[in-house]
C-alpha cells in the first residue's frame, strides 16, 4: 500500500491561502481527510517530505493540541485533527465560507445571460 494519494490532488484552498510551507502541508492533509488518522511514516509518503521535517513541524501541532493521537496499532500511533480545538473550529470555517464565495463567483462567471423578450 505504497500509494500516494495525497500529492495528486492539486493546490488546496488552505494552500492558496496560507502558502506551501511544510507546518502547513502537514495541517492540509488532516483537514482534506479529517475522519482519517495517520501514523507519521503515512505522512511522510503522503507529503513527501524528509521524517526529520515532519517531525520538527509535527511536535509544534501536537503541543498545540491541533493534531492528537486517535489510537494505537502495535507500534504505530495514529493521528487525527482535533476537530474540537478554536483554531481548527476557526479553520475550518474560514475554508468553508471562502469555498462559498468562491464557488457563487465561479457561478457568476459561467452564468449565460438570458435574453428577456
Amino acid at each position: 500500500m505504497n500509494d500516494v494519494r495525497y500529492r495528486d490532488l492539486g493546490e488546496s484552498l488552505l494552500i492558496r491561502i496560507f502558502g506551501n510551507s511544510p507546518k502547513v502541508r502537514i495541517l492540509d492533509i488532516f483537514f482534506d481527510n479529517p475522519y482519517f488518522d495517520f501514523s507519521k511514516s503515512e505522512l511522510v509518503r503522503e507529503l513527501g517530505m524528509s521524517k526529520q521535517t515532519l517531525y520538527k513541524h509535527f511536535k509544534d501541532l501536537e503541543s498545540l493540541g491541533i493534531i492528537v493521537v486517535s489510537r494505537r496499532i502495535g507500534r504505530a500511533t495514529l493521528y487525527r485533527l482535533n476537530r474540537e480545538h478554536p483554531l481548527v473550529k476557526m479553520l475550518e470555517k474560514m475554508i468553508r465560507e471562502t469555498s462559498l464565495i468562491i464557488a457563487e463567483q465561479e457561478a457568476k462567471k459561467q452564468a449565460i445571460p438570458v435574453e428577456e423578450k
